[in-house]
């Protein structure tokens, strides 16, 4: 095995950087929305964002850029797990693989209403601050503009991405699986403790498939492109 590649040289080469890119994130993102489960006020205090936010502000900030962060980076991942289904799998994986990228961009958009929250918890009553972000989140412009049914494609996307993942033959039945049990599973439960283990689980099965993608080389990787057809090929077609 030879010395690693340095970060210019991987600028400058499609296949490698575009696989450690993919693998890399596929670890990164589902982390990040795990560690943020974690340390959001929210999922330990008041349900009442007003409330929670208010009693540890920096905490509140710090899960809202992770969030953020985690929800953005798996829109990018999403490129690296469609990518495996260019030979099996294909419809499915671009169907699934272009609602979840949607559903993970507009999921990032909300997160700009939680400074609001804040804002407004601080200087009303924790039900006339409720009302206020009721009033302004139920416009019908933000209601199908940036959250029905679009908030959920990433959630419900990602199982169904992995598993094209499956189809294809990259890995094994137990990874979409944990994914599906994981983020649809979370849905069961109301957003607090509960969620935690929820969200954690699709770490592990999401590494997994980021671990296998930085470790198969950029051979392998370049394997899925379809082969170039030669000029001289195409017009004997013709």
């Amino acid at each position: 095995m030879g010395p690693a590649p340095t970060v210019g040289a991987m600028l400058n080469n499609q296949v490698a950087f575009r696989r450690v890119a993919a693998g890399a994130l596929l670890i990164v993102a589902p982390l990040l929305q795990a560690v943020a489960v974690v340390v959001d006020p929210g999922t330990w205090g008041d349900d009442r964002e007003a409330v929670s936010f208010g009693a540890n502000p920096a905490l509140a900030q710090i899960q809202s850029v992770l969030y953020h962060w985690s929800w953005m980076l798996m829109a990018v991942a999403v490129l690296g797990l469609m990518h495996l289904t260019r030979r099996k799998a294909v419809r499915l994986g671009h169907v699934a693989g272009a609602l979840t990228m949607i559903g993970y961009l507009q999921l990032s958009g909300l997160l700009l209403s939680d400074p609001v929250e804040w804002w407004l918890g601080q200087r009303h009553t924790p039900e006339e601050a409720q009302r206020i972000m009721d009033e302004m989140l139920g416009l019908p412009g933000v209601v199908f503009g940036f959250q029905m049914p679009w908030m959920f494609f990433g959630f419900l996307g990602l199982p169904v991405l992995t598993a094209a993942v499956w189809r294809a033959g990259f890995v094994g039945w137990w990874a979409p699986l944990v994914v599906a049990a994981g983020y649809l599973g979370s849905f069961a439960v109301p957003y607090g403790p509960g969620t935690v283990p929820f969200w954690i689980a699709p770490v592990a099965a999401l590494g997994w498939i980021g671990l296998k993608i930085l470790r198969m080389g950029d051979e392998a990787w370049a394997d899925y492109y379809p082969a170039r057809v030669r000029p001289e090929a195409e017009s004997s077609r013709v």
